[in-house]
């Protein structure tokens, strides 16, 4: 540390601004969503824009005079709520009600990805963290706008940011978690009867379809493989929620930047291509983002999204799978409840306040709902 010198924020309007190196000394390699590479890829394919609603207003702690930040966090200037995952709807009627304005605000975030992992990228610890959650709070401030939102920190960030004045809420998720198995057989005997029949089921189902299942990452990956994957994302996307997040060019510039961090699951029948499932490699976890299919097969969900992903992190020693937002179905196939945590700064001390006793309920829901998962767990009871 320079002497005397003192910590200044300062905001970029996009990643490059910042740069691959000074950005991924403070990220680190373990989580491929925190990368340079992934953070670019979603700005220059126009996903992460201010056209889109995700202006990037990225956060920078440096010392003053010196180039190199000590600590950057992903940030970016929203206009509404979707692609977030941590539903604040109610709360920006609420304030919009009592005559507020809640857009724009902060996000800290990854765009369009339910993924827990660190937001507060230091290389001076904790000194970098509180600078960061100063800097988010006071741009709130600064430019009067209702809040800032971090969401799917890791829980030692989220209780750093609830010490130091933002609220803390939870949701839970369903990961899958890997108890040294040698094989996914001798994760199957982990699992009660029942359970451990119904998969059984459910695979050899794929299997006497004579559906082949192709596992591809690094350069085996070929832009035909994501010409049908994102033929399937769209087609699901359009038939669940409307309208797809992310664009064609996004996928091809992960293709190109990022083959060694993907797993992807391309499933063809009677030589045409049906179905298609996208996961990110990362240091300990594996985390399932995305899945479509153009024609319906028994049981080919769980088996290209689920059972291929556990399969994937057994051989490669992996372990975690993170399988995205929602889903109690996943608890059948082996996923448990996992409790996630976000952090909030609502500007108006009014707001503040109805939204505390709000989060206090909500939270003993959420450790209810875990409590019950838990108590249903797949696996057999010792």
């Amino acid at each position: 540390m320079p002497d005397g010198a003192q910590i200044q924020a300062s905001f970029a309007n996009a990643i490059t601004e910042i740069g691959r190196d000074a950005w991924d000394a403070c990220a680190g390699s373990s989580n491929p969503f925190l990368s340079y590479d992934f953070l670019e890829a979603l700005e220059e394919s126009g996903c992460a824009t201010l056209g889109t609603g995700w202006q990037p207003y990225h956060a920078r702690i440096s010392f003053e005079g010196m180039d190199a930040p000590l600590a950057v966090m992903p940030l970016y200037m929203k206009s509404h709520s979707y692609g977030e995952y941590v539903f604040d709807h109610a709360w920006a009627q609420a304030y919009e009600r009592a005559g507020g304005h809640y857009y724009p605000k902060l996000q800290s975030s990854i765009p369009f990805v339910p993924a827990t992992g660190p937001r507060l990228l230091s290389r001076a610890d904790e000194m970098g963290q509180l600078a960061l959650l100063e800097a988010g709070r006071g741009l709130t401030d600064q430019l009067g706008l209702s809040s800032i939102h971090l969401t799917f920190l890791p829980e030692k960030e989220a209780t750093l940011a609830g010490a130091n004045g933002y609220l803390i809420r939870n949701d839970q998720q369903f990961h899958w978690r890997n108890r040294d198995f040698r094989d996914f057989e001798d994760f199957l005997e982990a699992l009660s009867s029942r359970k451990r029949k119904q998969i059984r089921k459910e695979r050899k189902t794929v299997a006497e379809a004579g559906i082949q299942i192709d596992c591809l990452t690094g350069s085996d990956i070929t832009e035909a493989h994501w010409d049908h994957f994102f033929t399937c994302y769209v087609d699901t996307g359009m038939r669940k929620w409307g309208q797809p997040y992310l664009n064609r060019e996004f996928f091809s510039q992960i293709g190109e930047r990022m083959a060694d961090r993907i797993l992807l699951v391309h499933c063809s029948f009677e030589g045409r291509p049906v179905a298609s499932a996208l996961n990110f490699i990362g240091h300990d976890t594996l985390y399932g983002r995305h899945w479509g299919c153009v024609e319906d097969h028994a049981c080919l969900h769980f088996e290209a999204c689920y059972y291929r992903a556990i399969d994937f992190a057994i051989t490669h020693g992996l372990k975690f799978v993170e399988a995205g937002a929602q889903g109690p179905h996943k608890l059948a196939r082996g996923y448990e409840p996992v409790k996630t945590y976000s952090a909030h700064y609502l500007r108006d001390p009014g707001f503040h306040d109805a939204v505390d006793r709000y989060l206090r309920g909500e939270r003993q829901a959420v450790e209810g709902d875990i409590a019950y998962f838990t108590d249903h767990s797949p696996f057999r009871k010792k």
